[in-house]
């Protein structure tokens, strides 16, 4: 903790304990005022030849009471010397009371003693020195006007309430003391809270603004990864039957789908970069102007791999000497499409190529080369290409890891490859737009509201 904060701490109990005792202590003034003059009736059939003295003396000590509650603001009077007034007033007025009473009296007297000194340990709150003064002067009232008014022997004035009173004078120190501890602590302990609430709050806040700009960043970056991916539409338009199911785990994702048509020759890929959200779209921009750039050069999917490669570690500066480089890549699964022809051609970096015939209940699985593009995968590294012959009503299916590697919210398993097939095979009889919100609303029912772990891309096309 630091040393302003505990000055801080300091000041401000210091400031609440005056506030708490003050209004105490005002409540006491109170009850003093209005009961003090009532308590003369008492004295009146206790002590009739007293009473107008007692009843003067009691009027007296309730007016210089009142007087202080009524100029307490204006003479800018503390706490202590508010409660003074009636606590050590009524302490002389009893002293005097007392050393003017025989022995009956004096026995019932010592109750008022006693109630005003249980009293200002139950409400009177300020430091002990204060009870300890006013207890110390009343002994010495109390000495004094017995010396000169009291013709009882000190024996019998401490066995009829002397030690009594001077017992529960003892414990009202003790007590006060205990109560004014106790609250200082409760005080302090309150306000470290406060403060420390007012400071989680500003740092709630710093937090919350600081998250907001980064959603905020990170939405602006969505924008520009949506505006690099292929327009959907235009896929739609080259394959009418045809799917895209895209769902970034974060705002922005890693995975990201290609499209380019040229001439006759259409080229579609589902790309898994490495990691998700920022770094996996920072990835994925990196990947797709490489990819851009290797189809231009060639229309061979094999020779497309390879200088995607070659650009990707280029990119990264990812070689055996560079210790420092990251091994970051991607995997993918391309193919082109000869929309004549209906042939396939496909090639893979650990994914790999589904096709379901029409009619079948099969799925048909063309492995991809066991090798990630760019990361450890050799520069010179070549990629095998597959031909397929479809025909008019078959499927195929490209897509990453994302899918089957999606946990289920209540069992807590793993959705699997197998099961991804089965239900593959199971929505063949929908059109492709019907398989898309099926498995939509399979993934997000099976997720049952948990975190989705990975970002999920799976495309469909029907010949």
């Amino acid at each position: 903790m630091s040393s302003n904060y505990k000055i801080t701490i300091l000041v401000d109990w210091q400031i609440e304990l005056n506030r708490i005792a003050s209004k105490h202590h005002i409540i006491v003034c109170w009850v003093a005022i209005i009961l003090n003059p009532i308590w003369f009736v008492a004295d009146y059939f206790t002590i009739p030849t007293y009473w107008k003295i007692f009843f003067i003396v009691r009027i007296t000590i309730t007016a210089l009471t009142l007087l202080a509650v009524i100029l307490k603001n204006k003479i800018n009077l503390s706490t202590e010397l508010l409660i003074l007034f009636p606590f050590l007033g009524i302490s002389l007025q009893n002293a005097y009371m007392w050393s003017v009473m025989d022995i009956p009296t004096l026995q019932k007297h010592a109750f008022a003693y006693l109630a005003l000194l249980i009293g200002a340990g139950m409400l009177v709150l300020w430091k002990p020195i204060w009870t300890i003064g006013v207890v110390v002067v009343s002994l010495i009232a109390n000495v004094l006007f017995f010396h000169y008014n009291s013709a009882l022997t000190t024996q019998e004035i401490l066995i009829n309430g002397g030690f009594l009173v001077l017992t529960v004078a003892i414990i009202s120190v003790v007590l006060i003391q205990s109560r004014y501890v106790l609250t200082k602590k409760e005080i302090i302990a309150r306000l470290a809270l406060a403060k420390t609430n007012d400071e989680l709050e500003i740092q709630k806040s710093l937090i919350e603004e600081k998250n907001k700009e980064i959603t905020d960043s990170i939405n602006y970056a969505q924008r520009i990864q949506q505006a690099i991916l292929p327009d959907k539409q235009e896929i739609y338009n080259s394959l009418p039957k045809s799917f895209v199911l895209y769902k970034p785990k974060d705002i922005v994702s890693g995975d990201f789908y290609f499209f380019v048509q040229k001439h006759d020759t259409i080229f579609i890929a589902a790309v898994d970069c490495t990691g998700h959200g920022v770094p996996g779209a920072f990835m994925s921009m990196i990947a797709s102007e490489k990819l851009n750039d290797a189809v231009d050069q060639s229309t061979d999917l094999s020779e497309i791999l390879r200088l995607l490669n070659i650009g990707i570690k280029t990119s990264l500066k990812q070689s055996e000497q560079n210790e420092e480089s990251t091994r970051d890549g991607m995997d993918l699964a391309l193919c082109s499409i000869d929309s004549k022809s209906r042939n396939v051609t496909f090639v893979g970096a650990n994914r790999p190529f589904w096709f379901i015939k029409k009619g079948s209940q099969i799925v048909t699985e063309i492995k991809a080369t066991k090798n990630a593009i760019g990361g450890f995968t050799e520069e010179n590294q070549l990629f095998e290409s597959h031909k397929i012959t479809l025909e008019e009503g078959d499927t195929f299916y490209l897509c990453t890891d994302g899918f089957a590697d999606t946990f289920n919210g209540e069992t807590g398993k793993k959705l699997t490859t197998k099961k991804f097939k089965e239900i593959l095979v199971e929505i063949q009889e929908l059109s492709m737009s019907k398989q898309e919100k099926h498995l939509d609303s399979f993934i997000e029912n099976w997720k049952s509201g948990t975190e989705q772990i990975d970002d999920i891309l799976v495309i469909g096309v029907q010949l």
